[in-house]
């Protein structure tokens, strides 16, 4: 069976390096005069992530002009990217135990997350996440196009039943829209209306193999 996986809010607690490197970035904006002082706490922070860059600043308030967002996106980026190389990144505990016991018992192991594909590939060598998943894709190559587009090249390049697990609206879609199972993620950022009308939820990673036994007999 095909596994799809999210990776921001489903494997990876992306929390720890966004929420500080988007408030560097919107300290920038504060010193520019472009937008007032604010604290934002990780919970408002986190409902942007799973969104593109590009839906994230279209909900952003003070609206900013799109030079300034590329530049902001840029800076975020290059922070996270310092902040994973010091250490401060971390998949949720069990994740990696959980891909390996998915992967040894036959499953076909991918992953599509909407982010750049510097991200994604800085990311792939830090977790070696190549040990777990035959391909990983990104939003950035297809346009940012939404996830359910996107799967129809993933599906063409690996045929076969599949069973979705994400933590966003985003990423169900594809289910919904495919008529395939999925297991929404409760521990990530989503609301939990996001998850309605999946086949499960979990409240932990290390629940996924357990539940997928229990759905399929696979697991």
């Amino acid at each position: 069976m095909n596994l799809l996986f999210d990776y921001d809010g489903t494997l990876h607690d992306c929390i720890r390096i966004y929420a500080p490197a988007f408030r560097m970035a919107y300290a920038g904006l504060v010193r520019d005069g472009v937008a007032g002082e604010r604290d934002y706490s990780d919970e408002e922070i986190s409902l942007w992530l799973g969104y593109t860059p590009e839906d994230m600043w279209a909900q952003f308030k003070p609206p900013i002009p799109m030079p300034l967002r590329e530049h902001c996106t840029a800076l975020v980026g290059d922070e996270m990217f310092r902040l994973l190389q010091a250490g401060r990144a971390a998949l949720y505990p069990g994740a990696e135990q959980v891909l390996k016991k998915l992967k040894d018992a036959g499953h076909t192991l991918l992953l599509l997350s909407n982010c750049q594909t510097s991200y994604l590939e800085e990311h792939r060598r830090y977790f070696a996440l190549d040990r777990f998943f035959t391909a990983c894709y990104c939003a950035e190559p297809f346009e940012y196009a939404p996830k359910w587009e996107i799967f129809e090249t993933i599906r063409a390049e690996h045929p076969g039943d599949y069973v979705v697990i994400g933590d966003r609206t985003h990423d169900l879609e594809i289910a919904r829209r495919n008529g395939l199972p999925a297991i929404g993620a409760a521990y990530g950022y989503g609301a939990p209306e996001e998850l309605e009308g999946t086949a499960a939820v979990i409240g932990d990673i290390t629940q996924l193999p357990g539940v997928l036994n229990g759905l399929f007999g696979e697991g």
